[in-house]
């Protein structure tokens, strides 16, 4: 009863056959190609928060540059490894770079580095009272200093000749351990201290004194290794891209900041760039400046500003369509800041 259908099935048979094995290596090309332009770079970063940690916990420097890449077509997966495996990992090809590097001779022959998308900036903080003014750790002989221990501070930090050091798990351990007297000092980053007189002003400013010159200033890269393709491409694209970052105030809200002081227009000169383009009555007071050696002054008076994708020249010249007031210590969306849980 079937050998009607016999001869018809064979030959449609025979047609599906050449078919698959025409669109097969077709199929098998696009995805090729496909997985080709998905660039996925897999890098490696110390723990050091607020810049880098694991995920769920503040990492400025890692969601900064984990977004700049992504709007460049570029996914980041950063794990997160002890200091002393970080440098051979990185040179020897284990991982494809680090969101979040200081230069360092060893790794410059490996990697190519970004321009610098942040600083840390580390100052002396103590309580109310205490003198803040040391230039150096050496000044500070005999003091008790609490730093979390398993950061890489730097070899300018632990001088032989200077503090006894106290390890603290963590920046809340640190000022904890500060405000109960077990320990003189701490050193904290600048934007670290930006949150504290931010989030917990009148406390910060009735108990704690905090240094105005940075013991120690290290700038932070995006490092790719050599080898990869288009490695230079790469770095080149980002650069530019933290830029518009910059200018289109996504910065701001990933660094949690409402002012910051930046070369916008190339002028080798920072502007005042405000999170929003409401900034109220007055120019601020206080303002997040990204690189402590670039020109300019801190009287925001006499000041340049970047608003509305324009620069003033001045504050008088800024229009009042942007002196219009906005709620305080809130991001755009409303939300409250949290990254720490300091206790007072």
């Amino acid at each position: 009863m079937w050998s009607q259908f016999e001869q018809p099935v064979r030959r449609s048979f025979r047609i599906l056959q050449r078919g698959i094995i025409f669109v097969f290596p077709l199929i098998l090309l696009l995805a090729v190609t496909s997985s080709a332009q998905t660039r996925v770079l897999r890098l490696a970063s110390t723990p050091w928060s607020p810049f880098t940690n694991a995920p769920g916990k503040a990492r400025f420097a890692l969601d900064l540059v984990h977004t700049a890449l992504g709007r460049i077509g570029i996914t980041a997966e950063t794990a997160i490894i002890d200091e002393g495996r970080l440098t051979p990992a990185l040179i020897n090809g284990e991982f494809d770079g680090s969101a979040a590097l200081w230069r360092d001779d060893a790794r410059e022959k490996a990697l190519i580095y970004s321009r610098p998308y942040l600083e840390n900036r580390l100052v002396l903080v103590g309580r109310r009272g205490t003198d803040v003014s040391a230039q150096k750790l050496s000044e500070l002989a005999g003091k008790r200093l609490a730093l979390v221990a398993g950061y890489a501070y730097g070899d300018r930090v632990k001088e032989p000749n200077g503090p006894t050091y106290i390890p603290s798990s963590s920046e809340e351990d640190s000022l904890q351990k500060l405000l109960d007297a077990s320990a003189d000092y701490t050193l904290m980053d600048q934007l670290v201290v930006e949150y504290l007189l931010k989030n917990h002003s009148n406390e910060a400013q009735a108990r704690l004194a905090f240094g105005t010159a940075p013991l120690v200033v290290r700038t932070l890269h995006l490092a790719v290794n050599r080898k990869i393709p288009d490695a230079q491409s790469m770095i080149d694209r980002f650069n530019a891209e933290i830029i518009g970052m910059v200018t289109d105030r996504s910065y701001h809200r990933l660094l949690q900041l409402d002012w910051i002081q930046a070369d916008v227009d190339g002028d080798g000169l920072p502007e005042y760039v405000p999170r929003t383009d409401q900034v109220g009555l007055n120019p601020p007071d206080h303002s997040y400046k990204l690189f402590v050696d670039r020109a300019g002054t801190d009287n925001p008076q006499n000041s340049h500003f970047y608003l509305g994708g324009k620069v003033y020249s001045t504050w008088t010249n800024v229009p009042d369509a942007h002196k219009v007031p906005r709620a305080p210590g809130t991001l755009n969306d409303g939300s409250q800041f949290s990254i720490f849980t300091f206790k007072w």
